[in-house]
């Protein structure tokens, strides 16, 4: 039985026995009372689910979401909110009804909109629903849902729920499942499981969690960084006490060592590269040793794992002590920016964790459907977790050799000038249409003139000196030039769909496009029409290519094709 119906289970198990006056325990059979309350269950339901007893007095916002609910139900069903209503200490929203967040009713963790839903609808029905499955299940293939983190995840919010609205009956059921979880799952999982029974004062589910994390192999700057500070001693006492127990067998550190690395990660964690420098200077410790580029994708700012990346004395497939490369460590944090680095410096994404895995299947595993499947539309931010997916997949899929940057456009001619016009009024595009794809192959490509610019000693681009000699001029030019055929060509391998958008943007009309306000009235009206057609042509074909591949389609609202049609003519070089 996976998660969801395990805990569906549970939750049955809970509320049948919890109906009779709030009275844990009792014996409903199946007589008179049993039918009584069964109808009572599901009239109330419909308070929630019909839309024609809309008679709620009080809106709750979860996630941006206002959810009606009736204060004397949950008063009754919840001492939580009892307490809450009979304060009074609410805003009023334009309806007159008092609103409250959520998110200031729970402060230790982020309970989603389809948790809170399953706990609404126990209040005022007592009875258990199925799981969502957009929410406590991953987005693997094969995976069984039985220990990955977004089961976890979503038993935790469940838990944090109880607890917070005073749902005795149900913590049982929940800590049950939380149980079984330590176990099954990976230990770096354990941790949302310890941090919750901590917070709730769950202390037979807190020693369960203490005694498998110093068991395991789990490396002793994790536990201090991620762990209560009560909580990581006691781990590492165990580990004193106990050490053949551990998985595999400890290796011996010298303590001189430990701080120089410890050292190490502070200057790390204060963004001061130079510090980490002469650190490395100073003593016989190189960046691998420390581990210094997997504390630095796990913890630290991305503009600290890219400075790492630049000094070259890292080594990108270099594994720690739970066998994972930076990538993998990467691929645990979800953050596009640190993945795209790291593989264009060079990262395996095919390579393997000891239990098999490779960047993308962890990936994978740490996505809910709802994240992944969430729509994006042009000219908005694309969701991170799918990003990360998308360009892991591609990467495994792409031929080994990096792709040699072809611009087929008329509009790249032998002129420097035309081709530096050619590459602006391309990046610009990107920009309008595929806004989160176009800042990180920025970010690449800034970071490859970066080294060329300080030693011309530029600190910017496009900066203009009056003053600066024609060999200078050419220089910065030449430096604006690379950055930005070095966005094109990150795009083209990270982003190929994005890529054949712009491509067929710019090649079917560019010459038209540029001169979009110049001539008679008439050749304007005659050339914005064809842009107009032109857009929407390429938006129809790149709908069906996304279709085929099984993507999300991408389909632009009116509004926004407003905002990108007038974005345009602002964005265009004109010449």
């Amino acid at each position: 039985m996976d998660s969801s119906g395990e805990l569906s289970s549970s939750f049955s198990f809970a509320a049948s026995s919890c109906l009779s006056n709030g009275s844990c325990g009792s014996d409903l059979g199946a007589g008179p009372d049993n039918l009584s309350l069964t109808k009572l269950s599901s009239n109330l339901e419909r308070l929630l689910v019909d839309t024609e007893f809309d008679y709620a007095d009080a809106n709750i916002v979860v996630e941006g979401k206002s959810v009606g609910v009736h204060r004397c139900i949950l008063a009754a069903r919840s001492p939580f909110f009892h307490e809450l209503f009979k304060t009074g200490t609410s805003k009023v929203a334009k309806d007159g009804k008092p609103k409250y967040h959520l998110s200031d009713m729970v402060s230790q963790v982020s309970i989603g909109y389809e948790a809170f839903s399953v706990i609404l609808n126990y209040m005022y029905t007592g009875k258990p629903t199925a799981s969502p499955v957009e929410v406590s299940t991953c987005v693997y293939d094969v995976c069984t849902h039985d220990a990955c983190r977004p089961a976890i995840d979503y038993a935790v919010e469940l838990m944090y729920s109880c607890v917070t609205f005073q749902l005795k009956e149900l913590v049982p059921a929940v800590k049950r499942r939380l149980f079984n979880f330590v176990e099954k799952t990976l230990v770096e999982d354990v941790i949302p499981i310890l941090l919750t029974a901590f917070h709730c004062q769950l202390m037979d589910l807190l020693s369960h969690c203490i005694q498998r994390i110093a068991r395991s192999d789990l490396d002793k700057v994790s536990l201090e960084k991620e762990l209560p500070h009560p909580v990581s001693t006691e781990i590492i006492s165990l580990r004193k006490k106990f050490p053949q127990e551990i998985e595999p067998t400890p290796i011996e550190v010298d303590p001189l060592h430990e701080r120089r690395i410890g050292r190490i990660h502070k200057a790390l964690d204060s963004d001061d590269i130079e510090l980490v420098k002469l650190l490395l200077d100073e003593s016989n410790v190189t960046l691998d040793d420390a581990f210094a580029l997997h504390y630095a994708v796990a913890y630290c700012d991305p503009k600290i794992v890219k400075e790492l990346l630049s000094m070259g004395t890292v080594t990108l497939d270099h594994r720690n002590s739970r066998g994972y490369t930076v990538l993998h460590v990467a691929a645990r944090r979800k953050e596009p920016s640190i993945i795209i680095a790291l593989l264009a410096n060079g990262a395996h994404a095919s390579l393997t964790a000891l239990d098999g895995q490779t960047a993308v299947t962890i990936c994978r595993m740490l996505t809910r459907p709802k994240d992944y499947n969430e729509n994006t539309k042009q000219g908005q931010e694309s969701n991170k977790s799918r990003l990360c997916i998308d360009v892991l997949q591609r990467e495994m899929r792409r031929n080994p050799l990096t792709p040699e940057l072809s611009i087929s456009s008329p509009v790249m001619a032998d002129d420097f000038q035309m081709r530096l016009d050619y590459l602006e009024n391309r990046v610009a595009f990107a920009q309008l249409l595929f806004p989160s794809e176009a800042k990180l192959a920025q970010e690449i490509g800034r970071e490859h003139a970066a080294f060329l610019l300080a030693s011309q000693g530029f600190t910017d681009l496009r900066a203009v000196d009056l003053n600066e000699s024609p060999e200078m001029k050419a220089m910065r030019l030449v430096s604006r030039m690379e950055a930005l055929q070095k966005t094109v060509e990150t795009g083209r391998r990270y982003f190929p769909l994005c890529s054949e958008v712009i491509d067929k943007f710019l090649e079917d009309d560019m010459p038209d496009l540029v001169f979009l306000e110049k001539g008679s009235a008439e050749e304007k009206r005659v050339k914005r029409r064809r842009f107009m057609e032109l857009k929407d042509e390429v938006q129809r074909a790149f709908n069906k290519d996304m279709a085929e591949k099984n993507h999300a389609t991408l389909a632009s609202s009116s509004s926004s094709s407003s905002s990108l049609k007038d974005g345009v003519y602002a964005k265009i070089r004109k010449k």
